[in-house]
């Protein structure tokens, strides 16, 4: 169980921070719905459990090849994200949209969220100062403990989204359709602004 709770404060430090998945399952809770944000989460929660596996099984080979692939990763990504960027400012407010959701939105917002998670090389940098640094990558090749360690992350960072999702839609009802259009905008704003930023470090 220690490594169990150890993995989900893990996964809920590292999803927590305020970033372009942050601001884009926001946008999608306020737009469309609890049932949106939560599948954007879980997109992000599956992307984050697999850099911890790969942190926290050792697996040399596939950080290392993660890690030299930065610079591909960082473009794809930061394409990605402008591009969401732009699609978000110019999308229209909440009450012209269909609100009935269908299965293929929702997979394509899990499938958006997981996409640019893993797009994302300071992701598996970052599970892998944390393992490395507090010594749980050495679980004595403990499968058990390792799985607890790497299921605890998954849930830790879904635990994240799903409060951000439940927290966004208590005041979802609360927001008129030309406020919706700004958030849309300043969302779109943000999200464009790390996609020029993940681009941006490519020249450093």
């Amino acid at each position: 169980m220690y490594f169990l709770i150890k993995g989900i404060v893990l996964g809920f430090s590292i999803a927590a921070p305020v970033g372009p998945i942050g601001i884009l399952c926001i946008r999608k809770t306020l737009q469309f719905g609890r049932l949106s944000g939560f599948f954007s989460g879980l997109g992000a929660a599956l992307a984050d459990m697999i850099y911890g596996s790969i942190a926290a099984f050792g697996l040399t080979i596939i950080s290392n090849a993660l890690l030299a692939s930065q610079f591909w990763l960082k473009l794809i990504g930061g394409i990605f994200l402008g591009y969401l960027g732009i699609k978000t400012f110019f999308s229209k407010s909440m009450k012209q949209e269909d609100k009935k959701l269908t299965h293929q939105p929702l997979l394509k917002d899990f499938i958006t969220t997981f996409f640019l998670t893993l797009t994302n090389p300071m992701t598996i940098i970052a599970f892998l100062g944390i393992f490395a640094g507090l010594g749980l990558s050495n679980t004595d090749g403990n499968l058990l403990q390792t799985s607890l360690l790497v299921i605890g992350v998954f849930l830790g960072s879904f635990l994240w989204w799903l409060v951000l999702s439940e927290f966004v839609t208590f005041f979802r009802k609360k927001i008129e359709e030309k406020m919706m259009r700004w958030i849309n905008r300043i969302a779109g704003l943000i999200i464009f602004g790390f996609g020029v930023f993940a681009l941006s470090g490519l020249f450093n």
